[in-house]
């Protein structure tokens, strides 16, 4: 496949997926700063908390504030992650401002899973059917499964498409066997072990024995794969991405000192912009907005774009010459 998308569709995690990681508390006033801003971006969907156990991610030890703080814009699909029963309960009290997106997930490596939540394959089946009934009993929606670790593990080395394909059938039988039919398969890129080439691979093999859903790509940028493995993931007819702005964030359980965020969004909207290809965003805007994490956090963020600045005022002075 060759054709890239005409449109590509932004799912922002930088709040929850950068708050988690950093090493001194981030005062709770600018996290609701960035989401706001954020806000302003023309992003439609921004990921703003994670309702996890405290005492192992205490970066979000503040979740019920931050939500209680930000000013929900219109248009704007806020959400939460959580990865167990009490965590949708936490999430449930929020009910005026975040739409409940229900998901289930596996990794295709069981060391990552016991470090990452405690838990192997076997329990973590009987977790998210657990899920899955708890999601009826709220009446909420569930559209996605994901795979974390779907290229490669720092404790179990590569993973083949073979196995990223068996680890996501099993999942989607759960969901079968609970009545609910599963619309978008994300792949994570946890630990920053993909390149174009497996992108490519695993991708085509999920495409191949499921023709009929949606693939998101959840991209780590710890190896500086990141753009080139969104638009892999173009040329394979992938329109939606997880994304961090100014590359924020990174897994606290990879087992690796550097881990990186996600792909910067602003990074992949400006590729998008440079393609032709829709994405709604703001880039000047968004730019503003990974300056602004940076403040955030004290200490430089890995974004290109939010350094360099976008072509537009170069263009712009050429032209007028």
């Amino acid at each position: 496949m060759s054709d890239l998308p005409k449109k590509v569709d932004i799912q922002e995690e930088g709040p929850r997926e950068g708050f988690q990681i950093e090493t001194g508390p981030i005062n709770t006033e600018r996290k609701i700063e960035l989401i706001d801003a954020l806000s302003e971006t023309g992003l439609k969907k921004i990921q703003v908390a994670s309702f996890v156990n405290p005492k192992r991610v205490p970066g979000w030890a503040d979740a019920d504030a931050v939500i209680d703080g930000f000013g929900a814009k219109e248009g704007i699909v806020y959400h939460a992650l959580w990865l167990n029963e009490k965590g949708i309960e936490r999430a449930m009290q929020h009910s005026d401002k975040l739409t409940h997106m229900g998901s289930i997930s596996t990794t295709a490596s069981e060391t990552f899973m016991k470090h990452n939540t405690n838990r192997g394959f076997e329990i973590n089946r009987e977790v998210q059917r657990g899920q899955l009934k708890l999601y009826k009993k709220y009446g909420i929606e569930v559209r996605r499964a994901s795979l974390m670790t779907a290229f490669g593990c720092n404790f179990e080395g590569s993973v083949v498409p073979e196995t990223a394909v068996e680890r996501l059938r099993e999942i989607l039988d759960i969901a079968a066997e609970e009545g609910t039919d599963i619309e978008i398969l994300s792949l994570a890129d946890t630990m920053g072990w993909a390149s174009p080439k497996g992108i490519k691979e695993v991708v085509g093999k999920v495409r191949e024995t499921w023709p009929d859903k949606r693939v998101c790509l959840h991209l780590h940028d710890t190896r500086g794969m990141g753009v080139a493995n969104v638009y892999a993931g173009m040329e394979m007819g992938v329109d939606l991405f997880d994304s961090s702005v100014a590359g924020l964030g990174g897994c606290p359980f990879a087992a690796l000192k550097g881990a990186a965020g996600n792909v910067c969004t602003e990074d992949v909207v400006f590729l998008c912009n440079e393609l032709g290809i829709e994405t709604g965003v703001d880039l000047d805007k968004l730019i503003e907005v990974a300056r602004l994490a940076e403040d955030i956090v004290d200490h430089p963020l890995p974004g290109s774009i939010m350094h360099a600045g976008s072509l537009t005022q170069y263009r712009g002075a050429v032209a007028a010459e």
